[in-house]
Formats: structure tokens, sequence, C-alpha cells
């Protein structure tokens, strides 16, 4: 019987017949309760047979959408199989996550197919409203792109969008919220047109409604999302949101926290956590406006300073009851504020907060206290170094970074408030009352090391090296810094001495890296491209020495400390010069032979590539990045990585330059100091320079001697000149005294002979005299003349050589142009001085020739003078030769007889004699 029955029943339908056969059924009817019925038949194998009901009946889903809008029912079931399409069970055969993107493909490729669904958002149906908003999502999420277009270039799309999230209902408001939040979160389309639907007024409006953010849940979160995705990278929406005046509103929901948790009520513990996710969501909204390089950035600046966010926000930075994450987000957010804004930066420094140590208790009165103690308050710039510095907390590291990272914001980019932080510094460091927030008296002093909390000088080397970075007016002013007292006999030290001191004191301790790293970090950058401190670091020839012994150790551990200690090593080498006080080409021998080429350039390659560098943009930089209770992995500051990276090639290859070739260095623009090239340049310029002087002043000194030689020359011809005039003018008188006693002698024996020739001697002999006077007149002007012209001019030769050797001292300072100006000059004097002196010469061989002419008359006038005189010898010779024959006549005549006459014969002798005498002078005249 059973067998008869069940050759009768029907043949067993398996899963695909039957989808077959409900997806048939769907498209061909056409009763709504037969639609419904198919409907509800392939909703049943959604979740298993996905693939077979989206193959068969997706598009007919989808088009009773269109047909059924109005029923809500029908609308109900054909949403929820859609949305069991998207999400079908994990354990199903046919489960794949290519299923959805096919089924997101179906829906965008038409732009009605994502039409219906916002047209269902018309619908004030629960389901309706929730399943479209849901279905939407899935679309979204398999194919984001597609759906944003389809949604943007719906008409009313976005508004419906938006407008859902007025409705009252908690799961249709926070579903549109989730879909916005998805929609808008890479289109800057979706975000304005979003924005500019109201967005903003009803995202807030939900937070009210929600309890604001200490009372708000989830709703609050996503709403924080939805603010963020919107105003990210948008101008566009953030000047929307400034110039609506939401600013305010933000300050307002933190004071509302600060209100809730000051109240004697508080806030409950298990709220706490939720407070602080929303509180956290708000300033990560708050820091969307000010992203670095921004445009806009000041004047959001400005705009959240005039809203008084930034001391709501201080405000809960240094509350103690709240958590240290929310803190330390609201330090980094405070950061944000200001950095960069040298107006804000000003007024930041005025502010007080709430004082990180605990307050002094009331004093008792009669055994009783009549109030709680109010909380202090301290200088905002106080408390941020007492947090970063003197709080040895694990727990409060991200609060001491924070506060780090809000003092480094202060002084980023403003030169005169970093030169007055650090001038406070050094004077805090010299003054007798110890600071325990200074930076350089933790750093300087030493005295037990930093074992117990590496992070303290760790951020004092971040502040200092922010302060110095590429600031050389910072780093002269920090060079003057020296401990102790030369006068009481001790050593006096250096900043940058000490450093280096405590950093191989730290290394052979084997302290914390962290400590070793915070040195290198200021030396390395105190030191790249500054002489003045490499040659205060070298000036200790045993500090380069026992690094060098450090990086030859083969420590695995300390592979960063090491590496930065090669970099530092590459640095001094870099920018020292070969008047160092370790020369140039005594670092180079020591870092070839001693450490050796390879291994300095493994030690810097070794530092570049470890990944506390090399990853440092994606590695956790705060307390999550620690294990197990242990310190965190923080060990670089962001712009001390940036300098390392940048570098990196520069000092590698530092090694390879040449001893002799020695780098200068541009400050702004400017080079520092003197090219080491053009000092030799000028320097072997100077010795050449100083050479053609010295040869020049040996030039004069001969010249002056020749001057000198030729003056005496000259003075001594002078000399012989006079002194022979003088015997001319004795001979002379000499013979002018004969002369007239020859005369008186014959004038008696033959005056008229005498009388003639004494005439015509006199006159020749006044002739004479005359001719000798006029000559020696002549010869004395003449003389005169030479002489005055040649003191004039050794006059001025002497004042030309004084003058041009004060110019050649002055030319030797001066520039290199201006000696060979002065060199051409003086070559041009010299020439003419020269010249001058030839001529002098010329005239002074004149002179003497002229005189020697002279003399030459002078000896013929009296060889002439003489010969008159011998001839008139001659002359009363023969006329007492004529006398004595005369007389032996007479005689003789009168031997024979003959009568004579004295007389007569006498006259007639004397008057024979004279004619014979007058003819033979005639003669011989």
């Amino acid at each position: 019987m059973f067998r008869i029955l069940e050759a009768q029943a029907p043949a067993k339908q398996n899963a695909t017949a039957t989808i077959t056969t409900l997806c048939g059924r769907l498209q061909s009817t056409t009763l709504l309760e037969d639609r419904r019925a198919a409907i509800l038949g392939l909703r049943s194998f959604a979740k298993q047979w996905p693939a077979s009901v989206a193959s068969g009946g997706l598009r007919n889903l989808i088009s009773c959408l269109n047909k059924d809008i109005e029923d809500v029912d029908t609308t109900k079931i054909t949403l929820e199989t859609l949305i069991m399409l998207f999400k079908p069970d994990e354990s199903s055969p046919e489960a794949s996550d290519d299923i959805a993107l096919w089924l997101a493909d179906e829906f965008t490729q038409r732009q009605e197919n994502i039409t219906v669904l916002l047209d269902l958002l018309e619908s004030y149906d629960f389901y309706s409203r929730l399943y479209s908003l849901q279905l939407i999502s899935a679309i979204s999420s398999a194919r984001p792109e597609r759906t944003q277009e389809c949604v943007a270039t719906s008409p009313v799309g976005v508004s419906r969008l938006v407008a859902v999230l007025d409705d009252k209902r908690e799961a249709v408001r926070s579903e549109g919220l989730l879909l916005l939040t998805s929609l808008t979160l890479f289109s800057s389309e979706l975000q304005k047109v979003v924005a500019y639907e109201s967005a903003f007024d009803r995202v807030f409006s939900i937070i009210d409604a929600e309890g604001s953010l200490t009372h708000g849940g989830i709703p609050v979160q996503d709403c924080l999302s939805l603010l963020a995705n919107l105003l990210r990278l948008n101008i566009s929406n953030q000047n929307l949101f400034r110039e609506s005046g939401w600013m305010k509103k933000l300050a307002a929901l933190l004071s509302d926290v600060l209100k809730e948790q000051n109240s004697p009520v508080g806030v409950a513990e298990w709220a706490q956590p939720q407070r602080d996710k929303n509180v956290w969501g708000l300033l990560a909204v708050i820091r969307l406006f000010l992203l670095r390089g921004s445009v806009e950035t000041q004047t959001n600046q400005r705009s959240f300073w005039q809203s008084g966010l930034l001391v709501q926000v201080l405000e809960i930075a240094f509350h103690a009851s709240i958590d240290m994450n929310i803190r330390a987000e609201a330090l980094s957010t405070v950061a944000d504020l200001i950095r960069g804004n040298a107006q804000l930066q000003e007024a930041f420094a005025q502010l007080e907060v709430p004082s990180p140590s605990p307050s002094e208790p009331v004093p008792e009165v009669n055994g009783h206290s009549n109030s709680v103690p109010p909380p202090s308050r301290d200088n905002v710039i106080s408390a941020l170094l007492e947090v970063a510095l003197v709080r040895p907390s694990l727990q409060a590291f991200d609060v001491r970074l924070a506060s780090c990272e809000c003092i480094k914001a202060y002084m980023q980019n403003y030169a005169p408030i970093r030169l007055f932080f650090l001038r406070r510094a050094i004077e805090g460091h010299v003054s007798d009352e110890p600071e325990p927030d200074n930076i350089l008296t933790i750093l300087v002093q030493n005295n037990n090391g930093h074992s117990g909390d590496p992070y303290r000088p760790w951020i004092a080397a971040v502040l200092l090296f922010h302060l110095l970075h590429e600031d050389f007016e910072a780093k002269s002013i920090a060079m003057q810094v020296t401990e102790g007292d030369a006068e009481s006999g001790e050593e006096v030290v250096t900043c940058i001495q000490a450093f280096a001191s405590n950093l191989i004191l730290a290394e052979q301790n084997l302290e914390d890296e962290r400590v070793s790293i915070a040195y290198l970090t200021i030396l390395c950058s105190w030191l790249y491209e500054d002489h003045d401190a490499v040659n205060d670091f070298l000036s200790e020839g045993s500090i380069i020495q026992s690094i060098v012994q450090l990086v030859t150790q083969n420590s695995q551990s300390r592979t960063l400390a090491l590496g930065l200690c090669a970099v530092l090593l590459g640095i001094v080498y870099e920018f020292s010069t070969k008047d160092s006080p370790v020369p140039r080409d005594t670092i180079h021998q020591i870092l070839t032979t001693r450490l050796g080429r390879e291994r300095y350039i493994d030690r810097i390659t070794k530092l570049r590539e470890h990944a506390m560098i090399r990853d440092y943009e994606i590695l956790a930089q705060d307390l999550s990045s620690s294990q197990s209770g242990s310190l965190p992995d923080v060990y670089f500051d962001r712009t001390f990585v940036e300098f390392i990276k940048d570098n990196f090639s520069r000092i590698v290859r530092a090694i390879d330059r040449a001893p002799g070739l020695e780098v200068p260095v541009i400050a702004n623009g400017i080079q520092k100091g003197i090219s080491r090239e053009l000092v030799d340049s000028l320097k072997a310029q100077l010795d050449d320079r100083s050479q053609m002087v010295q040869k020049l002043e040996s030039d004069v000194l001969t010249l002056e001697r020749r001057l000198g030689q030729e003056q005496a020359d000259h003075r001594k011809a002078k000399d012989s000149a006079a002194i022979e005039l003088n015997r001319i003018r004795n001979i002379n008188e000499g013979l002018q005294r004969n002369h007239e006693e020859d005369l008186q002698k014959l004038q008696k024996e033959s005056q008229l002979l005498q009388q003639d020739l004494g005439r015509r001697h006199e006159a020749d002999l006044k002739q004479l005299e005359s001719d000798m006077q006029k000559l020696k007149a002549e010869n004395q002007a003449s003389l005169d003349r030479i002489r005055e012209r040649d003191d004039a001019e050794i006059k001025d030769l002497t004042s030309t050589i004084s003058r041009l050797r004060a110019e050649l001292e002055k030319s030797s300072k001066e520039h290199i142009q201006d000696l060979q100006t002065a060199h051409e000059d003086y070559s041009t004097k010299l020439s003419s001085l020269e010249s001058r002196l030839q001529r002098a010469e010329d005239r002074c061989a004149d002179a003497d020739s002229r005189a020697s002419r002279w003399q030459e008359e002078i000896e013929s006038k009296e060889v002439a003078r003489n010969a008159a005189q011998i001839e008139l010898d001659d002359l009363l010779m023969v006329l007492g030769d004529l006398e004595e024959k005369r007389a032996k006549d007479k005689k003789r005549l009168r031997a024979l007889g003959e009568p004579t006459s004295d007389g007569e014969d006498d006259e007639g002798d004397t008057n024979a004699a004279e004619e014979e005498g007058s003819g033979a002078a005639e003669e011989e005249v």
C-alpha cells in the first residue's frame, strides 16, 4: 500500500529546481499575492543559495520594487531578500565575495535601480527606510565609487539621505549616519552637497539629543565620524563650518564636558569610556582644521582662539581626573592650534592652567579645615615643562610626549620665542637656584646618570634640538654656556664638550640607549654646517678618540647609538678645516686607519635601514609601542629622522672627500665664514704681492742708495770745483802781484813800452777778470740752481717714497684688487721717478760738462797769459842784452878815442832800444 502511494507521489524537487520555479513564477505572475508568495519562497533560499537566487531572480526582485512600491509588505520582504543575498550564511556552498560584487554591479549599472531605493526613503514606514538604507550601504561597500556617482546623480538623492537624520527612530537615524559616513569618506563632491543640506545643523542636533559628549553613546560617535568625513581635506566645507559659527559649538561641547566632570556628582564610571571616545573624536575633528601646510590653517587657528576653544582644550589637558590618552590628545590638539602662528604663540605663553603639582593643604584653624583648597594655577609653559620633565611615570608617557610636542609647536617658525626660551634656560642653568625642569641643567649635569628615567634627558634633548636646529644665532648663544670657574682653578668646559663627555660616559656605563641617542641628537644637529661648533668639539682632542673607540665595538644591541656615533664622526670630518684644533688631515687619518671606511659606511647604513628610522612614519610613537610594561619603542624625534634621511648620502660620502677639500657653509642663503679655496688663493696672492712689495722696497732702497751716491758725487764735484776755483783765484792773484812788481822794475827802464804794454796787458787782465767773474757767477748760479733742483727732487722723492710706503702698508691689508691697483700706481710713479732721476743725472752731467768746459777755457786763458808773460820776459832780456851791448860799444868807442856823450848816448840808446823793443813787441803782438 505504502509502495503504491510512494509510486503515485510527485517526484522530489531539489533547491535549484525550486528556485528556478519560483523565479519563473515571479516573472510571469500578474497578481500581487502571487508575486509576494514567490518572493517569500526566494527569501527562504537566499541565505543558503544566494548565487542561484540572484542569477534567476535578481532583476525580477528589482522590478518588483518598482511595481509594488506602494505595497509596504511586498516591499519589505523584497528588501529583506536582497539584503540576504548580500549577506549569505558562511556555511552556504555558494557563499563568495564575488556575489556581492555582481549584485552591486547589477544595481549600479542602471541609475533607476539606485533611484528606486532612494525613493523608498520618502516613505515613513520603518522597514522601508531601514532596509533601503541597509541595502544602499551593502551596495556601497561592494562598489563605493559607482554608488557615490549614482547617489550624486540622483536629483533628490542626497536630500533624502540627509533628511533621514531628522528621523526620531534611532535605528533609522543610526543607519542613515553610517550610510552617509561611508558615502562621504572619499567623495569631495558628495561632502560638499551633504554639508550644504544642513548636515552640520542636523549632526549637532543629534549630539544634543543624545546627551552631548558626556552622556551620548554610539550615535554621538557616529555623528563625529560623519563630521570628520565632511571636513577632512575639504576647504569649502571648513569655510562653511567656520562662517556658520559652529566653532563656538565645539567649544561649548568641551565646556559641557568640563562642567560635568567638575560637578559634585561627576561622571559615572561606566559612562567615562564612551565619554572619552566622544571627546577624542571631537578633538580629532578639531585637528582636521589644523593640517600643516594648509592655506586656511592660520585662519582656523584664529577662529578657534576667538571662540575660546583653546582654553577649553587646555583645561581638559591638565585635568587630573581625565584619562591620560585624552589628555595627550588634547595637548596634541593644543600644539596644532598654535603651531606656526606667531600671534597665537605669543598669546599662548600668557595663559594659565591648573598646576600639575598637587595643591598644598589649607592650614587648619583650631584643628579644623574651613574649606577645600582651590586648585593652584601655573603658567602654561612652566606646566608643560613640569609635565614633560618632572613626571617620570610610564603611564603618563603619552602626556609627556604630547607636552613636548606642544612646547615644540610653541617655538616653531618663530625665532624670537626660541631665542627667549633659550636665554631663559641659560639664565636658569647658571643661577644658584636649581630648576628641575631646566633642559640645560638636565643634559649638562649627569651626576647619577639617567637610568631611572631615560626619557627625561631624551625630551630635554629634543627640546634643545628644536631650539638649535638650523638656527645659527641660537647656536652661537648656546656656545657661550660653560661649566667651571677659571678663577677658582677649575677647568672650563663648554656645553658641547659636556654633552660629548656625558655621551661617552653613558656608552661606557651601558646606560639606556635613549640617553646616548639624546646627546647624539643634539651634537649631530649642532655641529652640522657649523665650523665654530666643530672646532669647539675638537678642542678636546680625546673626545674624537673615545667616540672612534666606541664605534669600533662589535656590539649588536646598540646599533642605533653606534650608528649615530658614526654619523657624528662624519659630520665632524665634513665640516672641519685644516685650521681646526684637530686638523682635517688628522681626522681623515683616524677615520680611515682606526675606524676604516667599510665599518664607517656599515654603521651608518645599518642605522638607516633600522626599523626605527626606516619605518618611523608607520610605527606607533606612543605608549602603545611598549610591550609588557617595558619602555615604549620611541627613540627619535620626527624632525631628526628627516634630518638623518635628508643628509644620509652626504654623510656616507663624507669619508671619501679629500682632506684638502673643505666644505663651505651656506646660512640663510649667505656663505658663512670664508671659503677655504678662496682663503688659500688669497694667501697665495698675498704671498706673491708681499714678495713683490719686498722686491719693490729693495728697489726703492737701491734707488735711495744710488740717489745718495749721486748726491755725494755731486757734492764732491761741487767741492772739487770750488777748490779748483780757489786755486785758480790764488794763482791769478799771485800772478797779478808778480806782474805789478815786474812792471814797477821795468817802468824806469822802458816807460813807454811799459805804459803801452801795461795798458794792453791791463786791458787784457780786466777782460780776463770780467770773463772769470762772469764765469764764476754763471757757475755759482748754475750750481745753486742744480742744488735747489736736486734738493727739491730729493725732497719730492723722499715724500713720494714715504707716501708709497704708507700706501703699500695699507694696500697689503686691503683686497687684492686694491693691492693690484696700488702696485700699478706705484710702478707708474716709480718709473716716473726713475725718469726724473735720469733727467736729474743728465742735468748734473750737463753741469759737469759745462764746468769742465769752463775749466778748459780758464786753463786756455791761463796758457795765453803765461805765454804773454814769457814774451814779456824775453823782451826784457832782449832789452838787457841791448843795454849791455851798448855799454860795451861805448867802452870800445872810448877805447878808440871816440868821444861819446852819456846823455845823448843814453838818450839815443834809449830811443834806439825803445824803437827796437817797440818793433819787437809789435811783431810779437
